[in-house]
């Protein structure tokens, strides 16, 4: 294979990673973040955003076209971006479905969960420590991490009817790109919480019925404004915190991705059947009381994903030895 079929090879993958980070971000409960941990390729992401900064604009002003595209990752970001919005406009349109069912809700969030539950295994192994006080603290920051995950996994969303202002979506696209970038805080969540995401899930529905184009395009360009300032600020810290400390940042990070585990967890109870809209209703974890054929499903589809991220590791780790 020559360089270029080699490069273009690596735009596919990319490309399909991104489909699967944008169709995470859309599900509640699930981050992006995690799944390009999960994939290998979240420390690589972080680098490339935050070298969006002085010396790129320099190379843009002196039209150094090439070197702006190596410092920038240029090729890996925007494959890796044109899958993820891909991946957020399928899942957009069938994620209502699958939420608004009983039996495809507790069947989609058992494979998020076995996959997450996996995946946060796999990190915590690659974490490494020194010395005995260097592993309390990365303990403790752990826990700290799930702790707080947890918690915002029992937030409830806002139940605002009228349609947010712009300043607003603005801001929500600043908090929540933040939270998709960070594994296991779901910026979909974040997004009910601040009571915006079904308006701006609705967005794709209504343009696929030709109703408020103009109002759905501007809405999209403030709220993508809002993300690519905060991403870039908040993606230089985070590149800070992994190359000074990696080993208790991946902690801080793991802790996460195990406290968001709450939100996924398959056996919901649905508080408001009569209400339909799926980001107006309030949910209650409970353990069922019988094995049924429901129960073997869903532990049936965890298990599979799980086992699915454990055989990708190990055929990655053993494709890099070879």
């Amino acid at each position: 294979m020559n360089e270029k079929q080699t490069s273009l090879a690596a735009d596919v993958r990319n490309a399909i990673r991104g489909v699967c980070m944008g169709c995470a971000d859309v599900v509640p409960g699930v981050s992006g973040g995690t799944v390009a941990l999960i994939l290998g390729i979240y420390e690589r992401l972080v680098t490339a955003i935050s070298h969006v900064d002085t010396t790129a604009f320099r190379h843009m002003r002196r039209r150094r076209w090439k070197e702006l595209a190596a410092h920038i990752d240029l090729r890996f970001l925007v494959a890796l971006g044109g899958g993820l919005l891909s991946g957020v406009v399928v899942m957009t349109l069938i994620i209502g479905v699958l939420l608004n069912n009983a039996t495809t809700r507790g069947l989609t969030y058992a494979v998020f969960f076995g996959a997450i539950f996996a995946s946060a295994i796999l990190v915590a192994r690659l974490i490494k420590t020194a010395t005995v006080m260097q592993t309390v603290r990365c303990v403790l920051l752990g826990i700290i991490g799930a702790i707080f995950a947890y918690w915002v996994s029992t937030l409830q969303s806002s139940p605002g009817t009228a349609s947010p202002s712009h300043v607003f979506v603005f801001f929500s696209g600043c908090v929540a790109i933040c939270a998709m970038i960070l594994p296991g805080i779901s910026g979909a969540m974040i997004l009910l919480v601040l009571g915006v995401y079904e308006h701006l899930t609705e967005i794709p529905r209504n343009f696929l019925a030709g109703k408020d184009i103009v109002d759905g395009v501007v809405t999209i360009a403030v709220f993508g404004a809002g993300c690519v300032i905060s991403l870039v600020l908040f993606s230089k810290l985070l590149r800070w915190l992994l190359s000074r400390h990696h080993a208790t940042t991946m902690s801080l990070l793991c802790g996460f991705m195990f406290g968001a585990l709450r939100k996924l967890w398959p056996f919901q109870t649905d508080l408001n059947p009569e209400i339909e809209k799926f980001k107006e209703k309030a949910f209650a974890v409970y353990l069922p009381e019988q094995f049924d054929s429901q129960v073997f499903a869903v532990c049936v589809a965890a298990v599979l994903a799980a086992g699915f991220v454990f055989a990708v590791d190990y055929w990655t780790r053993r494709s890099s030895d070879k």
